[in-house]
């Protein structure tokens, strides 16, 4: 006997067809710029501290020239640090201004990316000017007032920042045990480490959560098109103001 596939069946197939690409289509490419941008920075910072934990001054030891080699070696570990804050910030820059170019709003509205994920909350606000070529998410936003859009924003800030902080939970939670497993430490001793390095353990927190917070303001435009796609609402969303 023939089965026959029943509407839930067929849904993801047919969605995967056809219907799927066309909502990519119609969301602006620079959202996928700007959030393959963003995943970079994690990789720019990884790998370089990865080469900056390479780089060992102490090596000069075995030189004939210890005062010099070891100064040459310091000297390159922290242009390495450096180096890599000056990536990370570049690549911050650009992931704002496709940001701003999605909404087709001036270069000046880049002096927000000094805020961090505060100043991309800003610039997500803006409304598109494109009059011609706007996505789901933005015609939903859109036709909003004023003061329903002020309300969206601020719940919106506040619900990401508490994912992004749930997110970096889970992700120290699952690293500490992975590290506990890896050295034969219970996961107790290497709390009692973290907690050691104080501030710089909790620094590198908060910029954990400031990237979770970032991408999900990404992910934001993408996510809502989809979610449109898949559970359309029973009154659709005019593009009309």
């Amino acid at each position: 006997m023939r089965h026959i596939l029943g509407p839930s069946e067929r849904l993801w197939p047919d969605l995967l067809k056809g219907p799927l690409i066309k909502i990519i289509m119609t969301i602006k490419k620079q959202y996928f710029v700007a959030l393959v941008l963003l995943l970079a920075i994690p990789v720019v910072l990884m790998l370089g501290g990865a080469l900056f934990s390479l780089i060992n001054p102490e090596i000069a030891a075995h030189t004939s020239n210890y005062v010099r080699n070891w100064h040459l070696l310091n000297m390159l570990k922290m242009m390495v640090v450096w180096g890599t804050a000056l990536v990370v910030f570049v690549l911050w820059l650009l992931v704002c201004l496709q940001v701003i170019r999605a909404r087709n709003r001036s270069t000046a509205w880049l002096v927000l990316a000094a805020l961090g994920p505060f100043g991309l909350a800003i610039l997500a606000m803006l409304s598109d000017r494109a009059s011609t070529e706007t996505d789901r998410y933005s015609r939903f936003v859109g036709n909003m007032k004023w003061f329903v859009r002020g309300a969206y924003e601020v719940c919106t800030f506040v619900i990401f920042w508490e994912l992004a902080y749930q997110a970096m939970l889970l992700k120290s939670n699952i690293m500490i045990r992975f590290e506990a497993a890896r050295t034969g430490m219970s996961v107790a001793q290497v709390i009692d480490i973290h907690n050691a390095s104080g501030g710089m353990w909790a620094f590198s927190e908060e910029l954990e959560v400031m990237f979770f917070v970032a991408l999900l303001y990404l992910i934001r435009p993408v996510v809502f098109s989809l979610v449109g796609r898949v559970l359309p609402s029973r009154v659709p969303v005019s593009s009309k103001p």
